[in-house]
């Protein structure tokens, strides 16, 4: 999916191709973004922007993200965008700019904002897996590499159902928040064969050694993400933990074949 194992997670308003290039030789992928798409998604964006909070309100979120993708095409990441959106068309033109450049189109099952949850984005689509399904194969359908981002601790949500229901539907990553519930990383690596990358509070090596160790494939760095110094610990803790197993595997094998 990428090399290294690293990722930077979106951080509204803030994650732009100026972002992901200032810490490019840190990480394989980083995630631009959020985009809200249509008219209803861009509205409860411009409601949140009137209580101070950062938000991405391009005139052509489109063109916003093809731009910023271009500006990408040389560098030594894979980029992906975090998407939101009211309605399934819009889902289907971006994903189509994402495939064009090889990035990544992540569906935004996550934020928790009162304003986007009301008007069916975020959170609420995992309470309606059946639209968060829909939008994750209109995505697919266009060729494009689809991850869903989702938080832990929501009432009500099975996140390991959840990961089996968007990875039928064509997701190829699911993006987890863990929260407080760092073991729900083992039950989404369980629940489907999708690249898992595990996302909240990755700043050492303790943090990313206990969410690999749960089965995640990958670990994303959000808040401290324009901070070199917390991703070179992490780069470091990540490169370390798969040349660990590496070797073991290598020390195992030649007995298993005996």
């Amino acid at each position: 999916m990428f090399e290294p194992r690293l990722a930077l997670a979106s951080l509204s308003g803030e994650s732009d191709a100026a972002w992901a290039r200032a810490v490019e030789e840190h990480v394989g992928a980083a995630f631009l973004g959020g985009i809200a798409l249509d008219e209803p998604s861009r509205r409860a964006a411009r409601q949140l922007v009137a209580r101070d909070r950062t938000e991405f309100l391009p005139d052509d979120p489109i063109a916003f993200v093809d731009s910023h993708l271009d500006a990408l095409d040389d560098v030594p990441l894979r980029p992906g965008v975090n998407v939101r959106s009211a309605s399934r068309a819009p889902i289907r033109e971006v994903a189509g700019v994402c495939a064009d450049h090889d990035a990544l189109i992540e569906i935004n099952a996550h934020c928790r904002q009162d304003e986007l949850c009301a008007v069916g984005c975020g959170e609420t689509l995992l309470r309606e897996a059946h639209r968060l399904c829909e939008y994750v194969e209109t995505a697919a359908e266009t060729g494009a590499t689809v991850s869903v981002k989702v938080r832990a601790e929501v009432p009500g949500v099975s996140l390991p159902d959840t990961a089996r229901w968007v990875a039928a539907a064509g997701a190829g990553v699911i993006h987890v928040d863990a929260m407080d519930s760092e073991p729900v990383i083992a039950d989404v690596a369980g629940a489907t064969d999708a690249f898992v990358i595990a996302n909240n509070s990755v700043r050492d090596a303790p943090t990313v050694r206990e969410y690999l160790d749960h089965g995640a494939d990958a670990v994303s760095v959000g808040r401290p993400s324009d901070r070199p110094a917390v991703l070179k610990r992490v780069r470091r803790a990540t490169d370390e933990w798969f040349a660990e197993r590496e070797e073991a595997s290598e020390r195992i094998e030649p007995g298993a074949s005996g």
